[in-house]
This record gives structure tokens, C-alpha cells and sequence, in this order.
């Protein structure tokens, strides 16, 4: 006779069901994101292997001409790599884009490099420009929420003939075509604005105000993890009550993403 399980045993059951599918789902995620094996003949007169993936780590063994190796593991543009003899070391994109399959073609890495990009969530840029005519400097930090939205924040300096202003804001930024290697981008948010006159002009005091901002820009994927952008701003600061100031700006630089 089959005896029924209780309510509260069922409740039990099904959360831990769910907690183990939800524990396991990045796993699973991340065993289909890691390169399956293939092996790989060289054909430049030798392939650097090092002991970690990046370049300060020394060459401890080299593969000739000729030679298989079988790709095992990927860590940005870096391969771990296994010789026939059973050498493992790691080799960076560059040296692997001459190697042939099984097949007897060239195995092709740039399209591997435009998905990191495409699978981008971190950035980190700076930019030259300018600010109501004076020259600006500024530098961004964003992160992708999802494929076409994202949050920025942004600090810049301009430095004027009569006075130099400093400020900070916070974007909500969507961008439509994320899988575009030319991709525009809309973008909105707040922060704070802070002007402050020379010393030379009498009776000046710095003036602190709220800001608020609008722009629309475009990125342009340029290699490896660098990524050209240039955007076009409108900023108002509440000056006071009653007051507020507009002032446009226009910046070109460049991002590096991972």
C-alpha cells in the first residue's frame, strides 16, 4: 500500500527541487560556455606555451611546426593547449589563428573575439571633448543589465578660461542594436554639477547645482577589447529655484570592456 506523502514533506520537496535547479543552472551554463575539445595543427615554425594565461607568466615549453595540440580551456583570449606528449601550457589567440583543424582549414578566432564583446558586462572608458566650447575630460564606468540596457556612471572636468567646472552623473542607457559591431546608444540620468571661478574674478563664489542629462551616442567595436564611442550630450543644472543653465557637450574616446 502506498502511503501519501504529507503536505509539508511535498512543500519540502518541491523547494529543494527548485533550489537545486536553480544552484545547477549556472553550472550547466558555464560547461556550455567552455570551448569543447578539438585539436589544432600548428603551422608556424613554433607556438609559445606558457604557464598561465597572460604574458607575464615565462615559456616552458614550445610546440614545433607540424605539431597537434588539443585546446582544453579558454580564459579570455588566452587557450591552455595539450601537446600529443602531453605538455599543457597557455597560448594567447594570436598564435592559434594560423592552425588548421582535422579537416585541413584554418580555424577561425575572430568570430570567438566579436562574441566577448557581444557578451560584454563590464566597460571602462575615457573621453576628450567639449563643454559649452572649453575642453573637457571625462571618464565612464558601465555595466549591461541586459542585451540593450545598461546603467553608466560618469565623471568629467572642464577647465574654462574664467573658471573650471567639475561634475557627476548616473545613466540609464539603452541601447537597441548591442549586436551590431556600430551600435547607438540613448542615454539619460542625473547627478551633480560644480562650478568654480578663478581666483582672479572678484566677488566670484562656486556655484553647486543638480543635473540632469540627455544623450545619444555610438560605439564602434574595434579589436581585441577596445571599443571606439563618441556621444553628444545635453546638460541642464538647476541653478536655483528659478534658474537653470543648459550647456551641450561633445566627446570622442575610447572603452575597454571584459
Amino acid at each position: 500500500m502506498t502511503v501519501p506523502m504529507p503536505r509539508a514533506a511535498r512543500s519540502l520537496a518541491a523547494i529543494t527541487l527548485a533550489l537545486t535547479a536553480t544552484l545547477c543552472s549556472p553550472l550547466a551554463r558555464a560547461a556550455d560556455e567552455a570551448p569543447r575539445s578539438e585539436r589544432l595543427q600548428v603551422t608556424d615554425p613554433y607556438l609559445e606555451m606558457r604557464t598561465g594565461p597572460g604574458r607575464g607568466y615565462p615559456i616552458h615549453h614550445v610546440a614545433a611546426r607540424e605539431e597537434w595540440v588539443e585546446i582544453s580551456l579558454r580564459y579570455t583570449d588566452w587557450y591552455k593547449v595539450r601537446t600529443e606528449n602531453g605538455k599543457e601550457g597557455w597560448v594567447h589567440r594570436r598564435q592559434l589563428v594560423t592552425t588548421l583543424t582535422e579537416a585541413g582549414v584554418a580555424r577561425s578566432f575572430r568570430d570567438i573575439a566579436f562574441d566577448d564583446y557581444l557578451q560584454r558586462r563590464a566597460e571602462f572608458g575615457a573621453g576628450w571633448g567639449h563643454f559649452k566650447k572649453e575642453p573637457m575630460l571625462k571618464f565612464w564606468v558601465g555595466y549591461k543589465l541586459s542585451e540593450s540596457i545598461g546603467i553608466e556612471g560618469t565623471v568629467g572636468q572642464v577647465q574654462g578660461v574664467f573658471s573650471g567646472t567639475s561634475f557627476w552623473h548616473v545613466n540609464l542607457q539603452l541601447e537597441p542594436f548591442s549586436d551590431q559591431r556600430i551600435s547607438p546608444f540613448f542615454a539619460a540620468g542625473v547627478g551633480s554639477f560644480r562650478n568654480i571661478p578663478n581666483t582672479s574674478l572678484v566677488a566670484a563664489i562656486p556655484t553647486d547645482a543638480k543635473l540632469a542629462n540627455a544623450s545619444v551616442g555610438v560605439r564602434y567595436y574595434l579589436t581585441e577589447r577596445f571599443v571606439l564611442r563618441a556621444d553628444y550630450s545635453i546638460y541642464t543644472a538647476f541653478l536655483n529655484d528659478t534658474r537653470s543653465g543648459e550647456y551641450r557637450a561633445l566627446t570622442g574616446g575610447l572603452s575597454f570592456f571584459f
